[in-house]
């Protein structure tokens, strides 16, 4: 079994008690997820399956999609709803669309992120939650993240009260905290925030049209119906590919570093393949300039 399960991550359980649960549902240890979604975050997690975990650092590393509420007026030690108050204000807040707009625009494009205490970031090998259910606070990496687009959804012109709530769709980088990011929007507008709620509606060409939950995956595999895992080849089509001819053939089957191909000028992978299926995956040499070298292989998927 090798392929990619675009699965519906419900609120309430972590991204590793899904890859628990399928790894029972299909009867096979060599399952994946593609990027950790938070027990109280639901939406789309590209699961890989058999071979098809070789590739799920390119999942992992697609943009996302998301929609959020964010609440102005209060903080917590999680950034969510789900962490103890550290700061409020209870004041009467009014806030105007453009307000809110100008706030967004400044978060707009590369930003700078600090990693919530609460995250799985690792600092000195630790987890950072870790740290944090010990009641420590260590110094944290600032990481450069990109918010391609950041939409308010609401469509009120005036937002009033002590704690006000709107929501936003975010279509950013990976590596991008959106619990920070709804702080951020606070501190723009001069006040505590935190984010309300949350849901991943994108990740990489996956959206919830395409997914399962865990109770549909089920149903399925009763009823021997596997039709739901999409081949490897449907992860990698934004990518450029080449069909495998006699005068490459040889080498690639080898895994040979080659003269770089034309499309590897302008794009970052190249796909291999054999009548429409994936052999490899080349990417351009990091160190021998005009070359090219396979990143990942496939020869085992027929």
């Amino acid at each position: 079994m090798n392929g990619i399960l675009p699965l519906w991550k419900e609120r309430g359980m972590t991204s590793h008690d899904c890859v628990f649960k399928l790894r029972k549902i299909l009867k096979t240890k060599k399952v994946g997820h593609t990027g950790t979604l938070d027990p109280g975050v639901e939406g789309v997690l590209p699961i890989c399956i058999g071979q098809a975990t070789r590739i799920a650092e390119y999942l992992t590393d697609a943009g996302k999609t998301y929609e959020a509420v964010v609440s102005v007026g209060r903080s917590t030690t999680t950034e969510d709803a789900e962490g103890e108050t550290v700061e409020q204000d209870a004041t009467f807040k009014s806030f105007s669309r453009e307000e809110i707009l100008s706030a967004l625009t400044a978060l707009t494009g590369e930003i700078d992120q600090t990693p919530p205490m609460f995250s799985a970031v690792k600092v000195n090998g630790k987890k950072l939650y870790e740290y944090a259910r010990a009641g420590q606070t260590v110094e944290r990496p600032t990481r450069k993240v990109t918010i391609y687009e950041l939409e308010l959804l609401s469509k009120e012109e005036m937002f009033e009260g002590e704690e006000v709530t709107f929501s936003i769709r975010i279509k950013c980088s990976k590596g991008t905290y959106i619990r920070t990011l709804a702080v951020q929007i606070g501190e723009a507008l001069g006040y505590p925030a935190h984010m309300h709620e949350l849901v991943r509606t994108s990740s990489g060409t996956f959206t919830k049209e395409h997914c399962l939950t865990l109770a549909q995956v089920a149903d399925k595999m009763e009823m021997q119906d596997t039709d739901f895992i999409l081949p490897v080849e449907y992860a990698l089509r934004d990518y450029p590919y080449v069909e495998i001819d006699d005068t490459n053939r040889k080498q690639i089957f080898n895994g040979q570093v080659l003269p770089i191909h034309p499309l590897l000028e302008v794009n970052d992978k190249l796909v291999f393949g054999v009548e429409g299926k994936t052999f490899a995956v080349y990417i351009k040499h990091p160190t021998k300039h005009g070359q090219m070298k396979p990143d990942k292989m496939f020869p085992e998927i027929e």
